[in-house]
C-alpha cells in the first residue's frame, strides 16, 4: 500500500513538471528571423536557440556564430532562478542566470570570472509564436553593443 502510494505521488510530481514546463511560452525551437532583427557587425549571433525540460531544469541550446564570425555552440542547464550556472561554449562568459519576470519575459545574465559581460531580456509574444532578445554586451574595445534578435517559433 505504501509503495503503490509513493509510486502515485511520484507520478503526479512529475507530470506536474511536464505541465508546467509545456505551459511555459520559452520552451521549444526558435529560429533567428535575420529580415526583422537588429544585429550589428561584431556581436554574436544565434541562429538557433532550443529550450527543453532537463529533469526538473531546463537545458537551453544555442547554434549561431561568435563575434569572430566563426560557428558557435553553446550550452546551460539551471532554472529560471537568478542564480548562475555554467554556461559553455562561450569563450566571453562562463556562466548564466536567467531570472522570470512574468509568464513571457526573462531576464539574462552572462558572467566571466563573477563579472557581468552581458544582460538581456527575452520576451515572447502573447500568442507565443515569436521571441524577441534584446542583448547588451561590450565588445573587446570597451565599446557597449546593443542587438535585437527576433526568432520564430519552430
Amino acid at each position: 500500500m505504501k509503495a503503490r502510494n509513493l509510486i502515485l505521488t511520484a507520478a503526479l510530481c512529475f507530470t506536474g513538471a511536464a505541465l508546467c514546463f509545456a505551459a511555459n511560452p520559452n520552451m521549444g525551437t526558435w529560429k533567428l528571423n535575420e529580415a526583422k532583427s537588429k544585429i550589428p557587425a561584431g556581436a554574436p549571433k544565434n541562429t538557433t536557440v532550443v529550450y527543453e525540460a532537463a529533469g526538473d531544469n531546463v537545458k537551453v541550446t544555442t547554434d549561431g556564430t561568435g563575434r569572430d564570425g566563426q560557428p558557435a555552440h553553446t550550452e546551460w542547464t539551471g532554472k529560471f532562478d537568478g542564480k548562475d550556472y555554467p554556461l559553455t561554449g562561450d569563450s566571453s562568459a562562463d556562466s548564466r542566470s536567467y531570472k522570470t519576470i512574468n509568464d513571457h519575459t526573462l531576464e539574462l545574465t552572462n558572467k566571466m570570472g563573477g563579472k557581468v559581460v552581458a544582460t538581456g531580456r527575452v520576451v515572447v509574444s502573447p500568442d507565443g509564436k515569436t521571441r524577441t532578445l534584446h542583448l547588451s554586451t561590450t565588445d573587446s574595445a570597451g565599446k557597449k553593443i546593443s542587438s535585437t534578435g527576433v526568432y520564430d517559433k519552430q
